[in-house]
C-alpha cells in the first residue's frame, strides 16, 4: 500500500530529485522566501490583512447599497470564520498525524551527497507537510472572496510553498501532496459544518 500511496512506484523519489537537484543562489533564496510565506506562524498576519481588506470592501459596498453591504459582511464573516477554525483544526490534526505516522524526511533516507538541503536538517515527522497544509488552508478559505486574478495568485502561492519544501530538502513530494489534501479537506469540512450550523440556527 505504501508503495502505491507514498512511493508511487519510485515516482516520488524521482520527482524529489527533479526539483531538489535544481540549485543556485537565486533559486535557494526564492525557495526560502516561499517556505517562509507558508509558515503557520504567519496566521495572525494573514488574518489581520484579510480583516482589513474585508473592512474596506464592506465599507465600499455599504456606500453603494445597504443590501450589498450586508451581503458582503456575511460573506467576509464566513470566510474569516472558516479560515480561523480551519487553522485551529489543521494545527491539531497535523501535529497528531506527524507524530502518529512519523515518516522520515529526505536527509534521513538519502546520503548527504544525494540531496541539497538548505537550512536545518530535519529528520522526522515528514507527512504531511505543515507548510503545504497551511498554504492550501489559507487559499481555500479565501477562495470565495477572490476574483480570477486573486485565485490565480493563490494557486501560484500554494505551488510556490509546495515546491519550496521539496527544493529545500525537507520534504518529499508525497508529503506536500498529503498536506494539500489535508488542508483542502479541513476547509471543506469546516465550511460545511458552518453552513449546517447557520441553517440550524435560522430555523
Amino acid at each position: 500500500m505504501k508503495e502505491i500511496l507514498y512511493n508511487w512506484g519510485g515516482a516520488n523519489l524521482w520527482l524529489f530529485h527533479a526539483i531538489n537537484d535544481v540549485r543556485g543562489g537565486f533559486i535557494d533564496g526564492f525557495m526560502l522566501l516561499g517556505s517562509a510565506l507558508g509558515k503557520h506562524t504567519n496566521f495572525a498576519i494573514y488574518l489581520a490583512a484579510a480583516a482589513l481588506i474585508a473592512a474596506l470592501r464592506v465599507t465600499r459596498a455599504f456606500a453603494r447599497d445597504a443590501d450589498r453591504g450586508r451581503a458582503q459582511t456575511n460573506l467576509w464573516l464566513g470566510v474569516l470564520a472558516v479560515f480561523s477554525l480551519a487553522y485551529v483544526v489543521d494545527g491539531a490534526l497535523i501535529s497528531w498525524l506527524k507524530a502518529a505516522l512519523d515518516f522520515p524526511r529526505p536527509p534521513l533516507l538519502l546520503p548527504p551527497d544525494a540531496l541539497h538541503v538548505v537550512g536545518e536538517r530535519e529528520l522526522h515527522q515528514a507527512l504531511p507537510s505543515g507548510h503545504a497544509t497551511f498554504a492550501v488552508t489559507m487559499a481555500a478559505s479565501l477562495w470565495p472572496v477572490l476574483d480570477r486574478y486573486g485565485r490565480s495568485a493563490a494557486c501560484v502561492y500554494v505551488l510556490w510553498v509546495g515546491l519550496a519544501r521539496v527544493s529545500l530538502g525537507v520534504h518529499f513530494p508525497a508529503d506536500v501532496i498529503a498536506g494539500f489534501a489535508v488542508g483542502l479537506a479541513v476547509v471543506m469540512a469546516v465550511r460545511f459544518a458552518l453552513a449546517r450550523a447557520r441553517r440550524w440556527t435560522a430555523r
